[in-house]
């Protein structure tokens, strides 16, 4: 297998307008994340993701891109950009930009042109049609919902948007607009960036015939015509030759409705499309009818087992990488949505922690759950800054699904992209630490209590528990190329699993249970300890694996013999 540095990498992801604010107008920024890069050192990252930075109006916080070469003024300059990529290089992490090749901002040079005429030789950058009958060209529907298209009074046509009005969609079937992008991806490797994790990108080809979509009860109308297009891989495989060949960097792209089979074709690194994929399977699985306006649904863990086990086969099988994630900048925090946020919110952070850093993959750490930050109790809509949240509760109302925002406050309160996007909180002073302004968005009242000041001085903490991790990990390769093997598949407590390495074996026991779990190990025969390696609880008995308890959300890393090796 070859050994590249991001499959051995732990990568933490900035979300820079809420990471740190250095000159208190209350939006963190680049200078922000300079003053923190001991932290990460501290905390043993590799490489830092960082969510888009480019000049934006803001209309989806930044994935709206008004100018790929320069930077957002809230956040800082070009200079102080360059600056920051010399500073995270010098600690020997490296830097990973979040790039946006599916739309644009409606603000964008090339979509003002776009729109002065039909003739404009920027008409041909964005997805114009002709109205049908004085309504949309088809019945696709936004990501962020209502319709695709939006009318242009000026031109009598109508552009298409997958996310927000403000986010046209660009037409990559015009070689001019790939050209363009290849060109800006040159021009921000050659500032020494280390790679790039691509948003969106398996929407970028569409059926160019832009049908109606007929599916019955389809959750995404027209989604069948875009998701993984007719071109995508052509596309995928010429932006590698033109950016990528030859280059130690990365590529990772963000994949949603991607299905296994088709994975395997972005990952497979004989196709030289990408590097990993972020996929949505995990993600979307506790979704009551697929949707965002419903409390999650019962799942049971065996089902978690599943996905997991399921794309690490896809990669196995097809000399690929994962990119494993709990959560992200889009996604409710993880200890709310899967653990346990009151009684045991330490002790199930630390469990979701030993997931993501000892199953196989590359893992991304989200910023703050390290910390075993929380979801926000949104008490109005007021507090809401998310575009998908707002525009969504506006659409249910002209529905007249909904009256007001007390009906949906638990679903908001769960679901809302903010909860993640809240600041991160270095103390537990009023504004956590992040800023001496007013944040952008409040702060989580549990600040006092989940901050950095406060769980560096705690051995037990989530952040210290992390560092052991992290230290773990760089420590043992079979934790990064060792074998993965699923085992006490069908209980529904206990996750367990084996990596298998070419000098050790490891074992993974996470108790998923508010209770006490007795363990009863299928593979006892073949196993036998070797060394306790972790544990979220103090371990003060010498336990046979035939008589194991563990306590609730209970966490253990064991190196062991297996079969009489390693």
């Amino acid at each position: 297998m070859e050994r590249e540095w991001w499959k051995k990498a732990i990568i933490y992801q900035i979300y820079p307008r809420s990471f740190n604010d250095s000159d208190g107008d209350g939006i963190g920024d680049l200078t922000g994340i300079r003053k923190k890069i001991g932290y990460l050192e501290y905390l043993g990252i590799d490489a830092v993701w960082l969510n888009p930075v480019y000049d934006s109006p803001n209309v989806d916080n930044g994935y709206d891109v008004r100018n790929y070469r320069k930077i957002m003024d809230e956040f800082g300059t070009m200079e102080e950009m360059e600056q920051l990529i010399r500073d995270l290089h010098d600690r020997g992490i490296k830097l990973i930009m979040d790039f946006v090749p599916n739309h644009t901002s409606d603000q964008h040079r090339w979509f003002q042109r776009s729109k002065t005429s039909q003739n404009s030789e920027y008409r041909g950058y964005y997805i114009w049609r002709k109205g049908n009958n004085g309504e949309p060209p088809n019945n696709w529907q936004s990501l962020f919902g209502g319709s695709a298209w939006r009318y242009d009074d000026k031109t009598g046509e109508y552009y298409l948007h997958l996310f927000s009005e403000g986010q046209p969609d660009l037409n990559w079937d015009n070689p001019n607009v790939r050209e363009e992008f290849y060109e800006i991806m040159r021009w921000w490797l050659g500032k020494g960036i280390d790679g790039f994790r691509l948003d969106v990108v398996n929407l970028i080809s569409k059926n160019p015939s832009l049908p109606d979509d007929s599916t019955d009860k389809s959750t995404n109308p027209g989604s069948k015509y875009y998701v993984n297009g007719p071109k995508i891989h052509r596309y995928l495989q010429e932006m590698n030759e033109e950016v990528f060949l030859g280059s130690d960097t990365v590529a990772i792209g963000e994949t949603p409705f991607v299905s296994t089979g088709e994975a395997s074709k972005y990952i497979s690194s004989s196709r030289n499309e990408l590097d990993m994929i972020f996929h949505f399977d995990f993600v979307d699985f506790d979704r009551a009818n697929g949707g965002l306006w419903e409390l999650p649904r019962d799942w049971d863990l065996t089902e978690l087992k599943r996905i997991m086990t399921k794309w690490r086969d896809v990669a196995s099988c097809h000399d690929g990488w994962n990119a494993t994630y709990l959560g992200n900048h889009d996604n409710p925090r993880i200890v709310t949505r899967y653990g346990n946020d009151g009684k045991y919110r330490r002790e199930s952070a630390q469990v979701l922690g030993t997931l993501l850093l000892t199953i196989s993959g590359t893992p991304f750490i989200y910023q703050g759950d390290e910390l075993g930050m929380t979801n926000y109790n949104f008490s109005s809509l007021d507090q809401v800054k998310d575009v998908r949240t707002k525009k969504g509760f506006e659409e249910m109302k002209q529905k007249g699904n909904v009256d007001n925002f007390e009906e949906v406050e638990d679903i908001v309160s769960f679901w809302c992209r903010d909860n993640a996007r809240t600041p991160m909180q270095w103390s537990g002073e009023e504004k956590g630490g992040f800023t001496d302004g007013e944040p952008w968005l409040n702060v989580n009242p549990n600040k006092n209590r989940v901050n950095v000041e406060t769980e560096k001085l705690d051995d037990n903490s989530v952040l210290s528990y992390y560092r052991e991790l992290i230290s773990l990990r760089k420590e043992n390769d079979a934790l990064i190329y060792g074998d993965y093997e699923l085992i006490l598949e069908d209980d529904e407590s206990i996750f367990a699993f084996l990596r298998i390495g070419s000098k050790n074996t490891m074992m993974t026991l996470l108790n998923f249970t508010s209770e006490k779990t007795k363990l009863c190990l299928t593979k006892k025969e073949t196993l036998r300890r070797k060394e306790l390696l972790l544990s979220n609880y103090s371990v003060k008995s010498v336990d046979e694996f035939n008589n194991i308890e563990l306590m609730p959300w209970e966490a253990r890393l064991y190196e062991v013999c297996l079969n009489d090796k390693n």
